[in-house]
C-alpha cells in the first residue's frame, strides 16, 4: 500500500478518527508538551500507533514546510471509493457533487474539500492534469475533510460530466456572466456543480457541456470570490433547497 505524509493537527487527528489502521507512525515535536500534544499522543497510544520524537527542522524537512504544528504523520491510502462508478452506485438519494476545473492552488482545494464536507456533498471530482493534486498541504487546509469526502480524478472532465449526465445528474455551471443567479437554479435533484479558477473560470469544453449557468450574484465593490467560497455559498444553496423539499 502506498503510503504518504500528511501533517497538521486537525488532518492527523481526523485520519486517526476515520481509519487508524492506515496510520504508520506519526512524527511529533519533542518541544511541545501543551494539551493539545497530549491529546494526540493519547489518541494514538490508545490505537497502537508509533510516536517518534523528532524536533522542529526534521519534521519540516520530511514535509517541506514549517506549518507543520508540531505533527506529521506517515499513512497509507484511505479506502474511500476513488471510482466515479463504485461512488454513485453507492449514493443513496440525489448525488450531490463538486466539479472543480482548473484549480492548481492547494489551499484552494483544501478548503473546497472542507465546505464539500460541511454542505454535505458525496464526491469533490478533478481533471488529473491542470489541476493540483491531493497533497499534504491541500490534507491540511482540509482540515480532516480529505479523510472523509472522496477526491476523484478523471483523466477527461467534459467525458465524465457525459457519464453523469447519462446518469441524469444535472450538471450546473458558475460563471459571472450567467444569466440566472444561483437563486433562480434548481438544485433539489441529482446535480453537479462545476466551479471554474478564479482568475480564468471553466474552460469552454467545460461550461458548454454544462446544462445550465447561474452566477453568484454580487452587490459590493469586488467583482468575484474565491472558488472555495464560491463553492461554499452554492453548495449550502443546493442543501438549502434539499431541506425544503422535503
Amino acid at each position: 500500500m502506498k503510503s504518504k505524509m500528511i501533517f497538521g493537527f486537525h488532518a492527523v487527528t481526523a485520519r486517526l478518527r476515520h481509519d487508524a489502521s492506515s496510520v504508520e507512525e506519526i512524527y511529533i515535536d519533542s518541544a511541545r508538551h501543551d494539551r493539545r500534544m497530549q491529546e494526540l499522543v493519547r489518541a494514538a497510544e490508545a490505537v497502537k500507533v508509533r510516536i517518534i520524537q523528532a524536533d522542529d527542522q526534521r519534521l519540516s524537512n520530511i514535509i517541506g514546510t514549517r506549518r507543520h504544528q508540531g505533527v506529521v504523520a506517515k499513512a497509507g491510502e484511505l479506502s474511500l471509493a476513488r471510482n466515479l462508478d463504485e461512488l454513485l452506485d453507492a449514493i443513496v438519494g440525489p448525488p450531490l457533487l463538486l466539479i472543480l476545473d482548473g484549480i492548481t492552488d492547494p489551499h484552494n482545494l483544501g478548503a473546497c474539500l472542507r465546505v464539500a464536507d460541511g454542505a454535505g456533498a458525496h464526491a469533490v471530482i478533478a481533471p488529473k492534469d491542470r489541476a493540483v493534486g491531493l497533497n499534504a498541504t491541500a490534507a491540511k487546509v482540509a482540515s480532516g475533510a480529505a479523510e472523509t469526502v472522496p477526491y476523484i480524478t478523471v483523466t477527461n472532465l467534459a467525458r465524465t460530466m457525459r457519464d453523469l449526465k447519462d446518469r441524469d445528474i444535472w450538471l450546473i455551471g458558475t460563471t459571472e456572466d450567467a444569466e440566472k443567479t444561483i437563486y433562480q437554479g434548481d438544485f433539489s435533484g441529482p446535480a453537479a456543480l462545476v466551479m471554474g479558477s478564479e482568475g480564468e473560470g471553466m474552460r469552454r469544453l467545460t461550461r458548454e457541456t454544462c446544462d445550465v449557468l447561474v452566477s453568484v450574484p454580487m452587490f459590493g465593490s469586488v467583482e468575484s470570490l474565491n472558488v472555495s467560497v464560491a463553492s461554499g455559498i452554492c453548495l449550502y444553496e443546493a442543501r438549502r433547497q434539499r431541506i425544503a423539499a422535503v
